[in-house]
């Protein structure tokens, strides 16, 4: 039987960082994935693929509505290969996914393919091919998470899909219905009404977007609506029903109406939950939440003292960002170091155009707990970079304690902001001030200076360009 110090269950972003960690600390480690590819639900059917779809169908819709605006001229028709954009798709996954690979070979990490599931707190039985048990000191749960649905639905995989259906669909839809207003249904959404199908988001809350700021969920709303999807919001679903090619959905309107919508596809995007089939985690003496979700302590620490748990699997964000901290946290905590995580300074990211990206307190959360704040925004229009690329929509807004001006919160949408929110999160770990921010040269042209410009209009409202 071969002994490991550690053996990581799961090898999504935060199971594969987990394990190069551990390797690099000088820990004998292996990681257990019950698929042929590493990487997750992110490199595989999530975050990758997803991107892939949208650089794509963003492409696609550059070249038929704004192409002639730049004086670019395409004789004849453009038409989408869609079996060709998934086939790239898929190339820049198993490009991703072979470079797990090559990082486990490097780190002398050895794979087990098969399910992993606890014999008890320092054994794990592997089904795969065939059966091996092996023996490690201390593992780490990295089991992730999968879609979620509604309780009086009947995913069918075909008609009625999840996110992982709708990364390979045979043709575009002729009319798309999509369940939930958060991020994966709103990417989704726009890589098929970009490719010309007719788009209806049907969202419970009164706002797509609903944990983030108000204000990011109200442009958005803004865009999408621009490009003519129905948004359907306070809609509660109460039933999805396919007869053969057609699907229809029935929701509950505010007035306590029934409305009905017909479309080819029904993609259902309700979140996701913790995955923790075949784990037996009750062996190794490790408990699950009510939710399903591992129970762990402050250093990700499971019931079992061995034994921890990271991403999707446990409380907070289900973000692979968040996932890779905490497999570093856990490989650096296993070595007798001491990291630190602080889990207000995660950002979260929509990836659809204008990119959505936000850090720290919203103004909904800073009201409800009664901090006295003040607020500076730039609109992206007033920008030189933005009007010469012609990506206008947006603003940033920052955040700013009343009295000390530290930030407290960033909250941008327009083009760039999942790169551009890197800057809040540097500024925030540094408790940085609107004003410190303000005083720092940003170059020009460039889609930065809004962060710049929302400082100052923080710090004393006094942005330069409005």
């Amino acid at each position: 039987m071969s002994k490991y110090d550690v053996a990581i269950i799961g090898s999504g972003p935060g199971g594969y960082v987990a394990a190069i960690r551990c390797a690099q600390l000088g820990m004998k480690t292996a990681i257990i994935e019950k698929y042929s590819t590493l990487g997750g639900t992110c490199l595989n059917v999530g975050c990758i693929p997803s991107k892939a779809l949208l650089s794509s169908s963003h492409h696609y819709e550059e070249a038929t509505k704004h192409f002639e605006d730049h004086g670019i001229e395409i004789p004849g028709e453009i038409k989408v290969n869609l079996e060709k954009m998934i086939g790239r798709k898929q190339a820049v996954v198993d490009q991703t996914t072979g470079g797990i690979d090559f990082l486990m070979k490097k780190n002398k990490i050895d794979v087990f393919t098969g399910v992993g599931s606890f014999k008890d707190a320092t054994h794990i039985t592997i089904k795969g091919e065939e059966t091996i048990e092996i023996e490690a000191k201390h593992s780490i749960i990295a089991t992730g998470s999968k879609p979620s649905s509604l309780p009086f639905i009947t995913l069918d995989k075909e008609r009625v899909i999840t996110s992982t259906e709708a990364l390979k669909l045979k043709e575009i839809p002729k009319h798309l219905i999509i369940i939930g207003g958060g991020v994966i249904g709103l990417e989704l959404g726009q890589v098929y009404r970009r490719l010309g199908a007719e788009v209806t988001v049907i969202e419970y809350m009164d706002r797509i977007l609903p944990t983030m700021d108000a204000g990011l969920s109200k442009e958005l709303n803004k865009v999408f609506k621009k490009a003519k999807c129905k948004m359907m919001l306070s809609h509660k679903v109460q039933s999805v029903e396919r007869n053969g090619d057609e699907v229809t959905v029935k929701a509950e309107n505010k007035k306590g109406e029934v409305v009905e919508f017909k479309g080819d596809y029904c993609l259902v995007s309700v979140g996701r939950k913790p995955y923790t089939d075949g784990l037996n985690a009750e062996a190794a003496g490790v408990k699950l939440t009510d939710r399903g979700q591992v129970e762990v302590n402050e250093h990700l620490q499971t019931s079992a003292s061995n034994i921890y748990a990271i991403g999707d699997v446990v409380k907070g964000a289900m973000l692979a960002h968040k996932a890779e901290e905490e497999g570093t946290f856990v490989a650096e905590t296993l070595a007798g170091q001491k990291p630190h995580i602080d889990y207000n300074l995660i950002p979260g990211v929509v990836y659809t155009w204008p990119e959505v990206a936000a850090v720290g307190k919203t103004e909904e959360e800073l009201k409800a707990e009664g901090v006295a704040y003040k607020a500076g925004q730039f609109p992206f229009r007033a920008l030189g970079r933005a009007r010469a690329s012609g990506d206008i929509d947006g603003f940033v807004k920052i955040l700013a304690d009343e009295k000390t001006d530290e930030v407290l919160g960033v909250h941008m949408i327009g083009a760039r902001c999942a790169d551009l929110i890197a800057e809040a999160v540097v500024a925030m770990e540094f408790r940085a001030s609107a004003e410190d921010i303000s005083r720092m040269s940003h170059a020009h042209p460039t889609f930065a200076e809004a962060v710049k410009e929302a400082a100052l209009a923080a710090t004393d409202d006094r942005a330069l360009h409005v």
